[in-house]
């Protein structure tokens, strides 16, 4: 593994390995493959600070295009959904979330008889006229 200037945790690092896809060796030979680990490393950077991919700093050992294509790979295969899912349960045994208080965020999640269109002022509109009068 390239040595690296920002490295996440190894305990993240633990909770995620087991997630990610197998990829053996290409057959038709080539450059070796980034270290999954380094790429994870410069994803959680990117992520993390902000900064465009295209900044991605050379001393983390990974291209920026590599870096955004593993992200991709990994988006595909499920890695995020599983790790948040893993995360939460590691965090929740722990005892580490309170679950007291919670947010819900609609903000995805279509409103199916919500909103204020004129078809639907039409159609609730007079259906409570006459319980007014």
């Amino acid at each position: 593994m390239a040595g690296s200037v920002w490295r996440v945790r190894d305990e993240l690092w633990e909770a995620v390995e087991p997630l990610l896809p197998e990829c053996p060796p290409d057959p038709r030979g080539g450059r070796p493959r980034v270290d999954d680990r380094v790429c994870f490393n410069a994803i959680v950077f990117v992520l993390f600070t902000g900064i465009a991919w295209r900044h991605l700093p050379a001393e983390l050992g990974c291209s920026p295009a590599t870096a955004h294509r593993r992200l991709a790979a990994w988006q595909a295969a499920g890695v995020w959904e599983r790790l948040h899912r893993e995360l939460l349960r590691r965090l929740n045994a722990a005892g580490r979330i309170d679950w007291s208080t919670a947010v819900v965020d609609g903000s995805h999640i279509r409103a199916l008889l919500g909103g204020s269109t004129p078809v639907l002022r039409r159609l609730t509109v007079p259906a409570l006229a006459p319980s007014i009068i």
